[in-house]
């Protein structure tokens, strides 16, 4: 039989109370338990003596016997020193950007972040002109062909005025 501390909600509507329970990992939340262990109030302040309230005895027994605390009554009983404190993650891993994203941000990363490349990119862009100028000096003995019939078109609208 797989045992879980875990929560059980309780109180009215918008004002929870928890009681944290050790009960089978296949009975619902709010259903069956074994033992109640204690009680936690989200509603009072932090500092508050009567938000966690916990028999921590009980707890250790539980823990020594298998159960195993969920990832919000781990954390609570991580501040008594029973258990190890779980990494709770501000971002989850399924809401984590994919690889190309990943990819992308590591490439404008190392592009911002590597200035010392910019004289050989200025000494690449002085080089570049002089390759282009054969073509623009090819593209200047090109455009008078294509310029005179508009000329030549542009003239006999004058004649017909």
């Amino acid at each position: 039989m797989a045992l879980k501390i875990r929560l059980s909600r309780g109180g009215a509507k918008k004002r929870p109370f928890y009681k944290i329970v050790v009960a089978e990992a296949l009975s619902p939340r709010d259903g069956k338990f074994i033992e109640r262990l204690g009680s936690y109030n989200p509603m009072v302040a932090k500092d508050h003596a009567e938000r966690l309230v916990l028999d921590t005895e009980r707890a250790k027994y539980w823990l020594s016997q298998g159960a195993q605390p969920t990832l919000r009554v781990a954390k609570m009983l991580s501040s008594d020193g029973l258990v190890k404190a779980p990494v709770i993650r501000d971002q989850p891993i399924k809401s984590a950007p994919g690889k190309k994203r990943q990819e992308r941000e590591a490439e404008v990363a190392e592009k911002s972040s590597v200035p010392s490349e910019a004289p050989v990119e200025e000494a690449a862009k002085e080089e570049a002109p002089a390759v282009e100028a054969p073509v623009e000096e090819a593209a200047k003995e090109e455009a008078p062909a294509v310029e005179a019939p508009a000329e030549e078109a542009a003239k006999e609208e004058d004649k017909k005025e």
